[in-house]
């Protein structure tokens, strides 16, 4: 049979906007400073074309303003193309600019990471600075390293916020826990330097999740085990309720396949988990999107005003040394 001819579209991570004198740059999509993994290419060393510019044509072929700017960018995924742009709106004035394009994939990749630290930036003016933010994606690969770079990022937080919301799981949460809540041993004293815990590496203040409709299976489980140690409130809309996994698989000789449960979680007082029903949070927050459109975050504005309260009975303090002790050894004077 005939094949369907698929175009990749080129993408410049940009939001647009339509205006007398044709399409402009209304944003540019910015990502943590440290998210080097994909940039815009306007977002780049050297780059010249700003929010404001106009962008008239692509490879010489005038943009339309009766169309979506992006058919002028079918099958340029990747491609390194040539923009005319110009920063008043003027044709004439427009000098060539040559950039290489985002594929689908990383337009994606680069509005997801610009959301993750529009959170964290909102935590931070939330809470006045007092509460590190961690975007946990799944409880695989990319979870564990999200977690582990945030986590460590921001220890001089007195407390955090850990959103699993549209978690896509992975694996259980049991190692993700044990780093979060790892306890202080003991203190470490310096004649010439300042005390630390240890380990160093803990967080002994409080702590809040955000969880959504949109996670499940291990993004259940990280929930779930949230509430089974008490580890602090969770805020947000009801999980999926799949934390039964497909363990097994059987292969068909069609090429098909069947998957079959292997097992299934249970607490330490013999419940079942709520299969079906998910995580219910302990405080219920709908994502209004009348409120979302106005760049505000319900969820995450009601997890900062929980945790900050926490914090007036939780405040992080590290025992302080106790009196120096003399340790000389005047008695042996009077033996010797």
């Amino acid at each position: 049979p005939d094949q369907v001819k698929r175009l990749s579209t080129g993408f410049l991570g940009i939001d647009w906007e339509l205006t007398d004198k044709g399409y402009r740059i209304q944003r540019i999509v910015l990502p943590a400073v440290w998210d080097t993994e994909v940039r815009s290419p306007f977002d780049k060393p050297g780059a010249k074309i700003r929010v404001g510019h106009y962008i008239h044509a692509v490879n010489g072929i005038s943009l339309d303003p009766a169309r979506d700017p992006y058919a002028a960018f079918e099958g340029l995924a990747g491609n390194t193309i040539s923009l005319s742009t110009s920063s008043s709106g003027n044709s004439e004035e427009a000098v060539q600019t040559v950039i290489k394009c985002l594929n689908q994939g990383e337009e994606v990749n680069l509005r997801y990471l610009e959301w993750i630290e529009t959170n964290r930036l909102r935590v931070d003016e939330l809470s006045e600075g007092k509460l590190g933010y961690i975007y946990m994606s799944n409880t695989s690969t990319r979870g564990t390293l999200e977690l582990v770079r945030m986590f460590y990022g921001q220890l001089d937080k007195d407390g955090f916020i850990i959103d699993e919301r549209f978690n896509g799981g992975g694996s259980l949460a049991d190692r993700f826990l044990e780093l979060l809540q790892r306890p202080v041993v003991y203190n470490l004293h310096w004649r010439h330097g300042k005390d630390h815990t240890h380990p160093v590496k803990t967080n002994t203040g409080p702590m809040g999740m955000l969880i959504n409709g949109w996670a499940g299976s291990g993004g259940d489980g990280l929930p779930w085990a949230f509430q089974e140690l008490k580890a602090g409130p969770i805020v947000g809309e009801r999980t999926l309720g799949i934390l039964v996994g497909p363990a097994t698989g059987h292969q068909l000789i069609d090429g098909g396949g069947i998957t079959v449960p292997g097992a299934r979680l249970y607490d330490n007082d013999g419940h079942w988990f709520w299969e079906g029903e998910g995580v219910a949070p302990d405080v219920e927050v709908w994502d209004d999107p009348n409120i979302l459109i106005q760049g505000r975050d319900p969820q995450v504005e009601q997890v900062v005003k929980e945790v900050m309260n926490l914090l007036e009975t939780q405040s992080p303090e590290m025992t302080p040394a106790p009196e120096r002790e003399d340790r000389t050894a005047g008695d042996l004077k009077k033996i010797y």
